[in-house]
């Protein structure tokens, strides 16, 4: 064993796992099951000086350190990486006055619509209550309110950070510009984050939810979908999903969230009327709070397989591939309606998104064989997809064996690589997709 990583029990007040110890295995697993996550050790940070302790260590022993709450967005890139799970850091302040929130980096989503909402405020969640504010915001951000408001990390306004030489600092846009711009958006490469500060957005009414159609209706959904995204308001978000269940028939599900009413999404999604009855339609006036009911997410780790595209458009040909080939082994493939805000000048490495659909594909990956089919069977779901397909995806959709550089246009790489050398030249951090590789 490394004595540098055995010396980090006399460094750091929280719990520190070692290979061999009970618990390690588990203590190191990411929230997907199906990635390998080796690391020398799990250091349980017991507030933002503990996790400042624990990078001043490792910069003086040659150490790196990746930070995770609980593990999304894991890439596998971590052998010989000290892992730091950041749980223990739970500050949540909500002022509805300023419509502000600071939150630690051990913080969800859920927790943050719980405080927002009462107040008719929403942060910018995605359709996972349990993801962690701080590894979602450093990734961009997707949220089902970006056509309205952008990114998440458009909306962040500060960050408490443990730079490469283990010094706590504030970072903002006046402060750090350069920090500030990488850290929104460009991943976790560049510093510690312990804390982030952003805007929350009024939502004095919330409406959604999931309209449930049998397999054999997908055509008819599909072209209701394209029917409403043609005209949608950026205040509406809408997913059309195909649904292999094991052992079940097929099902079409289209997901919406508007920032607005009952009566105004009712005329806006008047299409989906005509395609047929609805084996379920869970629509609804929300509260921020129930933003995860729509898909219903998981709440437990398991193992997964995804890969995302963006889309330059739903032409004819675009429409017979996503509604009528089959997509089995997929457990779903889905298409979701972007652009809007997304789409326009963004002061941060996460940049506008000119795509305005994204293709996201997800399947089980519970043997070798079945891995290798859902690979084959999205590289022919991008080839039969074509000229449509962009090469660019959202950084937190990312998969392993991808890379950040196709995350970013190249101009935004370039710079994000020049802040990296510059701000830790010893490559004391490592995010999940490394924006040097």
């Amino acid at each position: 064993m490394n004595a540098a990583v055995e010396n980090l029990r006399t460094q750091v007040r929280g719990r520190v796992l070692l290979p061999g110890d009970n618990g390690f295995a588990e203590a190191r697993a990411p929230w997907n099951r199906a990635v390998e996550q080796p690391v020398a050790a799990v250091v349980e940070v017991a507030d933002a000086d503990d996790a400042a302790a624990a990078v001043r260590h490792a910069r003086a022993a040659g150490l790196t350190v990746t930070a995770q709450p609980n593990g999304h967005g894991a890439s596998g890139n971590t052998a010989g990486v000290v892992l730091l799970r950041t749980a223990a850091l739970d500050e949540l302040a909500v002022d509805p006055a300023a419509r502000t929130a600071r939150v630690g980096a051990g913080v969800s989503w859920g927790r943050v619509q719980a405080e927002a909402g009462p107040h008719g405020l929403t942060g910018m969640a995605g359709s996972a209550p349990g993801v962690s504010v701080v590894g979602y915001t450093l990734g961009g951000g997707l949220s089902w309110f970006g056509r309205s408001h952008g990114w998440a990390a458009d909306s962040v306004t500060a960050f408490e950070v443990v730079d490469a030489e283990g010094e706590r600092g504030r970072v903002t846009a006046a402060s750090d510009p350069d920090l500030f711009w990488a850290l929104r958006g460009g991943g976790g490469d560049f510093a510690l984050v312990t804390a982030v500060e952003f805007d929350l957005h009024p939502a004095p009414e919330l409406y959604g939810g999931r309209v449930l159609f049998p397999g054999a209706l997908a055509a008819r959904a599909f072209e209701a979908y394209r029917a409403v995204t043609a005209g949608a308001p950026e205040s509406l978000t809408t997913w059309f999903t195909r649904l292999h269940p094991p052992g079940g028939d097929p099902l079409v599900a289209v997901d919406v969230a508007l920032l607005g009413g009952e009566a105004e999404a009712k005329e806006l999604l008047r299409p989906l009327e005509e395609v047929g009855t609805a084996i379920a339609d869970t629509r609804r006036l929300l509260s921020p709070a129930e933003l995860g009911s729509i898909t219903s997410d998981p709440t437990d780790p398991s193992p997964g397989f995804s890969r995302a595209r963006t889309l330059t458009g739903l032409d004819g040909p675009a429409a017979a591939v996503l509604a009528e080939e089959d997509t089995a082994p997929l457990l779903l493939a889905q298409v979701r309606h972007v652009g809007g805000a997304l789409a326009r000048p963004s002061d941060s490495a996460a940049g506008a998104l000119a795509e305005p659909y994204l293709v996201y594909a997800f399947g089980l990956p519970l043997s070798p064989e079945l891995a290798a089919g859902l690979r084959e069977r999205c590289a022919r779901l991008w080839e039969s997809l074509g000229e449509r397909v962009s090469p660019r995806r959202p950084y937190s959709l990312l998969a392993p064996g991808e890379s950040a550089a196709d995350a970013f246009t190249p101009e935004a790489v370039a710079r994000l690589r020049e802040v990296k050398r510059a701000r830790d030249p010893r490559g004391v951090f490592r995010a999940n997709f490394p924006v040097l590789d």
